[in-house]
């Protein structure tokens, strides 16, 4: 059992999962955390909300100082990920390079205890530069010797979030019309950030050896139904209409040409529409951790006043 004084090092903190973890840690009494981010401007929102908290502004992906910040500690919780991109040299930094140092770094300080976060993707039909580079860091992981485990979430959303979810809210209350691929029938699984983080504080506490756990938002719900449930939460009166998904995505690879960082790619409208269907493991039973309704967890996202209004930059 992890004790709540030992020092926990988080990779990728200042991002979507991170700002919700370090959140659900202090609030479980966790009160030596390190966070570790090469974005700045996430970085800082992370110091302000949290100034308790030691931040490290550093690129994982380049040997340096940050490698001492493991020395004394209990457990790692690798979450640094590139999730998006327009070639696949990121994907290869931040991905595989920067896990390979953070690996590196782990075993020289003699951490114990390792908690990865995968992704679903890797029990996917889809072939793009994410999930192909999730793959390969599972398989560094795994093949590293070091004692861990290994979480993998499907879809995510909740507070911070820059992207998918979070976009689409943001989106959907600035424009009059919403464009939906086809007729929207492409079933997901959205997993709830703050019940993800639950399991992964379970697994800091616990420290389940070599074992890999599917996290599967326990609601099936299609993607237009996603959508019509943050109008309804939101109160918005946004019009829904249905475009052919040839010409959807025609518009997402148009956009593209303009934008260094699309929050919607083509890649992901191939996935979206790939016919994945998760199974994962029942969290209750796992980590105790009984998850919140849908709709109720769309409101808290969106509409809470304590971390809803927070974006973080992509």
């Amino acid at each position: 059992m992890t004790d709540k004084h030992a020092k926990i090092v988080i990779t990728g903190a200042a991002g979507l999962v991170g700002q919700n973890l370090i959140v659900e840690l202090k609030q479980q009494g966790y009160t030596r955390l390190v966070a570790i981010d090469k974005h700045a401007h996430n970085l800082a929102i992370l110091q302000k909300l949290h100034a308790d908290v030691r931040a490290v502004h550093a690129d994982l992906a380049e040997p340096g100082p940050w490698a001492e910040e493991f020395v004394g500690a209990s457990c790692v919780v690798q979450l640094h990920a590139q999730i998006t991109g327009k070639t696949s040299e990121p994907f290869v930094r931040n991905n595989l390079t920067a896990t390979e140092h953070v690996l590196a770094a782990t075993r020289a300080a003699a951490v114990p205890y390792l908690v990865h976060i995968s992704s679903s993707v890797v029990n996917s039909v889809a072939k793009d530069d994410y999930t192909n580079t999730k793959r390969e860091q599972e398989e560094m992981v795994v093949a590293s010797g070091l004692r861990h485990c290994v979480l993998r979430p499907t879809l995510m959303f909740g507070w911070f979030d820059p992207k998918h979810l979070g976009w689409l809210s943001r989106f959907m209350a600035r424009t009059p019309v919403f464009p939906i691929p086809g007729d929207g029938r492409f079933m997901r699984q959205p997993l709830y950030e703050r019940d993800f983080c639950r399991c992964i504080a379970k697994c800091i506490e616990t420290e389940p050896d070599g074992q890999a756990f599917d996290i599967v938002g326990d609601t099936r719900v299609d993607y237009v139904d996603i959508i019509r449930t943050i109008k309804r939460v939101k109160k918005l009166r946004t019009m829904i209409v249905h475009i052919p998904i040839g010409f959807f995505a025609f518009l997402l690879r148009v956009y593209s040409l303009f934008s260094n960082k699309p929050p919607f790619t083509a890649d992901q409208l191939k996935a979206l529409s790939a016919g994945d269907d998760f199974k994962g493991v029942d969290t209750e039973a796992v980590f105790g951790v009984r998850q919140t309704p849908f709709e109720d967890a769309i409101r808290e996202s969106y509409t809470d006043p304590r971390y809803s209004h927070i974006v973080l930059q992509r």
